[in-house]
């Protein structure tokens, strides 16, 4: 039961930048409205004063603004990410991206290495195969590993 428990758990962890970005994205899109609302009263005071081509104008630079904002953040972004690898080898560049992979690779591997000394050790000392399975694959591995397959794969779908 808490292996499923867990596992769901962990798919949805995986999810949770999705669902957060929804909320985001929500409220963006009601800010933008409301934006466009402000908008769209500044044209028609200024088509009822007979500012037509002023109305273009200052759509042209609000348009310039928001790209000029949208690549000043991206800027900023990039030098963040220059500024903590600044100094750093690439090796140690490569290793600080890959960390909750190698985390994953030496928890499964231990997980290898456990079960198969567990079988081998039942095995050598006659003991009955079911017995020994379930003492070596318990239920809180299942669990951890449950939710490390759940968390990867999870992410890896709502990423699609």
């Amino acid at each position: 039961m808490m292996t499923m428990v867990s596992t769901f758990l962990s798919f949805l962890a995986g999810g949770l930048p999705k669902i957060l970005d929804f909320f985001q994205d929500k409220q963006d899109k009601s800010h933008e409205l409301s934006i466009l609302r402000i908008q769209k009263e500044k044209e028609l005071e200024m088509a009822a004063k007979g500012f037509a081509s002023q109305e273009r104008v200052e759509e042209i630079k609000s348009e310039q603004v928001a790209m000029q904002t949208q690549a000043q953040e991206r800027s900023a972004l990039y030098a963040h990410d220059m500024e903590i690898g600044k100094g750093a080898s690439q090796w140690i560049i490569n290793l600080r991206a890959s960390v909750r992979p190698v985390v994953t690779y030496i928890f499964v591997l231990e997980l290898v290495v456990l079960n198969a000394t567990g079988v081998w050790y039942a095995y050598s000392t006659g003991i009955p195969f079911a017995l020994a399975m379930e003492n070596v694959f318990s239920e809180d591995e299942m669990l951890i590993l449950s939710s490390i397959i759940a968390f990867w794969f999870g992410t890896q779908a709502f990423k699609k």
